[in-house]
């Protein structure tokens, strides 16, 4: 069997390094670092299930535990995991990228089979392997319970170096093609109107997929 490609996040090698000491400084600092998860939280009821899928250094994932969701972090850079753990503990982090987050380890790890929302924000789609990215959003799609969404974000302009450039056209064709439908578009987690800077999608799965 063929090696997996590598992700556009792994071919940024020490360039990912900074990640997550500047969140980790802007933690330290308050800064406001939780624009996604504000919006993430009002998306759902109270005790969603919720799949925070590149969950970075835990911020999104912890902000949302912390107001009472069922949270499943999933990170496949061990350093952001290990990052994860030390500074928010209560959250649950599986060492594993979204093509990774099969029935079977979902089910060894005691998580959901199925999540109300997945929360894919900070460049994630962006980032993973060339080849991947239809396969990506139909996984993300799978994992969805009946009526669950998926709170999507990346840079159109600006974004990290190694991040993939894709226009929006790109993007609403990958979507259909995986059997989801795009339910709002937004130029930011503050709702602001669709801009060319940053895409902020919120996703469903097809009622009526003509496939």
């Amino acid at each position: 069997m063929a090696d997996a490609p590598l992700s556009r996040w792994e071919r940024g090698g020490e360039k990912n390094l900074g990640y997550g000491r500047r969140f980790a400084e802007l933690v330290s600092s308050g800064a406001d670092v939780d624009g996604e998860a504000r919006l993430a939280d009002t998306l759902v009821a109270r005790r969603a299930r919720i799949l925070d899928a590149g969950s970075g250094m835990g911020r999104v994932a912890a902000y949302l535990h912390d107001r009472g969701h069922r949270v499943v972090a999933a990170e496949p850079d061990l350093s952001l995991v290990e990052q994860s753990r030390r500074t928010y503990p209560q959250v649950e982090v599986l060492p594993q990228d979204i093509l990774g987050l099969t029935d079977e380890v979902l089910s060894a790890a005691g998580g959901p089979a199925e999540f109300d929302l997945v929360v894919c924000v900070g460049n994630v789609i962006a980032f993973v392997a060339e080849g991947t990215e239809v396969a990506v959003l139909i996984r993300l799609r799978q994992l969805l319970a009946p009526g669950g969404r998926i709170l999507v974000g990346f840079h159109l302009q600006g974004g990290p170096e190694t991040a993939r450039r894709m226009t929006l056209d790109q993007f609403a064709s990958e979507v259909g093609e995986a059997g989801l439908v795009v339910e709002h578009r937004f130029g930011g987690y503050d709702l602001r109107p669709v801009d060319d800077q940053y895409a902020v999608w919120l996703l469903c799965a097809d009622p009526d997929p003509a496939r």
